[in-house]
């Protein structure tokens, strides 16, 4: 044994190698990305890994795994889990041979992702069980019992970390030499395996009389824990068992009732806890759940007990809970004063607000600026989609008019079209989600005879998330070195009217790409090709030299972070700047410059 201070995604990780998981896939998504990184660090022996395409391709590709009897692992964010809820639905009512755990990592916030969806409702919309880990070390022992109760209920599970648990940190105490464990191999049996509806059917069935077994099951596991006494009760779950658990430690006449299996609900452990009781308060992240389910069973059981929560205003509806609200939260509901740590901070400043902005020299702030000034005067519309190039709505460059889900982009922009024909429709997509989710919606505009462009802005990785390898890059997670697949091949393929590659930093032939495909009807691509800065960083500088007239249209016009003012004059901050060149290009007296850029 040995112990590894790791995150809490690198103690998922380690949780499902001490499992004995035999295949690992995923799509990379903030805040669960780092969970398949740490598996492909520390696995041993015959270990599949990779990242799929997207979402939906991991969950079926691990799907056949667990048919075999082979222990598999899927992780996603919670977005990601609508674009895998396809297979899934169907999964849960096949079911599956060997343990199948699927990682949804919940974003409470938002912090990073477009909506604060609860994976424990996809649960029960699923009928599957789900487990909510509240520290890292739970995590990675929970992770662990996932898989086992997958194999004994023969069903999918859900695990419900959230951004806290994923990005925290402790110390794990792990077995040093983890193996796969072995399988038996799959059994062809078609009465089991194909979905027909006579078989949704009959499992339906079986899954309604068998979850509430699961849920007198998870009424005895160890960790469903209630401590203390009272008359009131403090029912929660997650990151936020651990808030109250800290408020409450001077309060042992106070119940406090730990949900760490939300679905199906352990009723008979709920009631327990519930003896004695007037006044319960239910402290959770995002959706009522808790308190709708103790609500449920104060009804059927005819429980003359009072319960707080999100519903009745106790506790806020949105974003997520921290220590300090937690400590409002309780102190309202047991008419105690909130807890402080005794240092007065009443005059303490407000925190900086941080807006996230693109790189320095990031080729994505020139193509958005390639664009617009093209499009000039005429009507467009700017469609964007998920990742780094969302922050391309930011002013100066204010050129994302819409933003829905991953792929979206392309799709949206033929519905301007179709409303609005007179307007130019573009779409803006990377290579990374052009592969996961954007090819369908080209296909669709082909097909249907839209106008429109096409922008891939082709940085070669997955930036936002931490720089995953793609289709496209040559590279998977297995370490092995494979042909990329090309876009522009698979836009000739699809029948695009016309293609253009262009190097982004080269302002004027970028220009000419976008008013040549805009001068032209059908479906047009052009792909701006040039690397992420955060993996190809030039050597040299650009500097302002003395001819420099003050106008300050290149700050005006990019919104660079490495362009600043200081003493009202335009300078370069040297610690920032890659060196791209794109200022240079914009100065009208050419007082920007460096041999970096020709």
């Amino acid at each position: 044994m040995k112990k590894e201070y790791v995150m809490g995604n690198g103690a998922i990780a380690l949780g499902a190698l001490a499992a004995g998981v035999n295949l690992v896939s995923g799509y990379p998504g903030t805040p669960s990305s780092e969970i398949i990184e740490t598996i492909r660090k520390y696995k041993q022996g015959d270990i599949h890994v990779e990242w799929s395409v997207n979402e939906k391709a991991a969950m079926e590709v691990a799907a056949s795994a667990s048919y075999t009897g082979a222990r598999t692992l899927v992780t996603m964010k919670q977005v990601g889990l609508n674009v895998a809820s396809d297979p899934l639905m169907s999964l849960a009512y096949v079911g599956v041979k060997g343990g199948m755990v699927i990682v949804s990592a919940d974003d409470p916030g938002p912090i990073s992702s477009q909506t604060e969806q609860d994976t424990r409702i996809f649960a029960s919309f699923c009928r599957i069980p789900v487990f909510d880990p509240s520290s890292p070390e739970e995590a990675f022992s929970m992770i662990q019992d996932a898989f086992d109760y997958s194999e004994k209920y023969k069903t999918p599970v859900l695990f419900r970390p959230t951004t806290r648990i994923c990005h925290a940190y402790a110390s794990i105490e792990i077995t040093e030499n983890t193996s796969p464990r072995q399988y038996e191999g799959f059994v062809k049996d078609s009465k089991k395996w194909v979905i027909f509806p006579r078989l949704s059917f009959l499992n339906h069935a079986m899954i309604e009389k068998r979850n509430p077994e699961i849920g007198n099951d998870f009424s005895t596991y160890e960790k469903n824990i209630m401590t203390g006494t009272g008359k009131k009760a403090v029912f929660t779950g997650g990151i936020s068992y651990s808030y109250v658990k800290e408020y409450l430690k001077d309060y042992p006449d106070v119940k406090l009732c730990k949900i760490s299996t939300p679905y199906p609900f352990p009723e008979q452990f709920a009631l327990k806890c519930l003896q004695g009781v007037d006044e319960v308060l239910c402290v959770e992240e995002l959706s009522p759940f808790l308190e709708s389910e103790l609500l449920k069973i104060a009804g059927s059981h005819n429980l003359p007990i009072k319960i707080y929560g999100k519903i009745t205003g106790h506790v806020p509806t949105s974003g997520e809970n921290s220590a300090d609200s937690v400590a409002g939260i309780l102190s309202n509901f047991l008419g105690t004063f909130p807890k402080n740590s005794g240092i007065d901070c009443s005059d303490a400043p407000a925190c900086p607000m941080r807006p996230p902005v693109l790189c320095a020299g990031c080729p994505h702030r020139a193509s958005f600026y390639a664009v617009k000034k093209a499009m000039e005067g005429q009507k467009s519309y700017f469609c964007g989609d998920i990742g780094c190039y969302t922050l391309g709505n930011a002013m100066p460059l204010d050129m994302v008019d819409t933003c829905l889900c991953m792929g979206a982009g392309i799709t949206m922009a033929q519905g301007f079209h179709w409303t609005d024909p007179d307007s130019t429709c573009f779409a803006f997509v990377g290579d990374s989600t052009f592969f996961a989710s954007g090819m369908t919606g080209v296909v669709n505009a082909i097909y249907n005879e839209a106008d429109m462009i096409l922008c891939v802005l082709d940085n070669s990785t997955t930036a936002m998330t931490g720089h995953q390898p793609h289709p496209g890059t040559g590279t998977n997670m297995m370490g092995h070195i494979v042909d990329k697949v090309s876009i522009e091949k698979i836009l000739q393929g699809m029948g695009v009217a016309k293609i253009v590659t262009v190097d982004p930093l080269h302002l004027e032939a970028s220009i000419q790409a976008v008013k040549e495909c805009a001068a032209s009807k059908g479906v047009k691509a052009i792909i701006f090709k040039s690397p992420c800065i955060a993996i190809s960083k030039p050597e040299k500088k650009m500097q302002v030299s003395d001819a420099c007239i003050q106008c300050k249209k290149c700050i005006r016009e990019i919104g660079c972070p490495a362009l600043i003012t200081v003493d009202g004059k335009v300078c370069i901050d040297k610690g920032l700047c890659t060196g791209c060149g794109l200022c240079s290009q914009i100065c009208p007296v050419n007082a920007i410059g460096g041999d970096c850029y020709e």
